[in-house]
């Protein structure tokens, strides 16, 4: 008789603890507030144009802006590049529409000494206009190895895609 006392005695906590268990899941409080954390879109670089701009990579560094940046009149530009890129411690940029088309053109300058074979820090400000009545927004920034023998073996440029505002 005592082992039926305490049979029943295990099976009645056994079914209010696992009641107790189930109801608090059932009627647990929810959460009110949700956060959820969107990481902010930045646009990839298709694998060609990362290619073209690693092969320059020993050649010819933009640091500044960056691939697909949004960028206005006149844009600054900061990079580094050997010392044989330059000729009179400059070289040509070139900006063009989606297009080809040139809408500006200058002079980035070496910020040291460029006769040099290592890499050389360089500035420039280049001044572009975009028809407001263009197709695209779209276009890029062409920094020219400058080439004063004219020579096509010694042509060599960076092209970097950039986005009109």
């Amino acid at each position: 008789m005592k082992h039926i006392i305490l049979f029943l005695l295990a099976v009645g906590v056994v079914v209010t603890l696992t009641y107790i268990i189930v109801h608090n899941k059932a009627t647990a409080p929810e959460q009110t507030e949700e956060v959820v954390e969107t990481p902010i879109e930045t646009p990839s670089i298709p694998n060609d144009i990362a290619a073209h701009i690693a092969s320059k990579s020993d050649l010819i560094v933009l640091t500044s802006p960056d691939p697909y940046d949004t960028i206005s009149s006149p844009v600054a530009l900061t990079g580094k590049a050997r010392g044989y890129w330059f000729f009179e411690a400059s070289f040509p940029v070139t900006v063009v529409n989606w297009d080809g088309l040139i809408i500006g053109e200058g002079i980035a300058t070496a910020d040291g000494e460029w006769m040099t074979e290592e890499f050389v820090p360089f500035t420039a400000s280049i001044e572009f206009t975009v028809d407001p009545a263009v197709y695209s927004k779209n276009g890029s920034l062409i920094l020219m190895r400058d080439n004063p023998s004219g020579l096509p073996e010694n042509d060599n440029a960076l092209e970097i895609p950039v986005i009109f505002e």
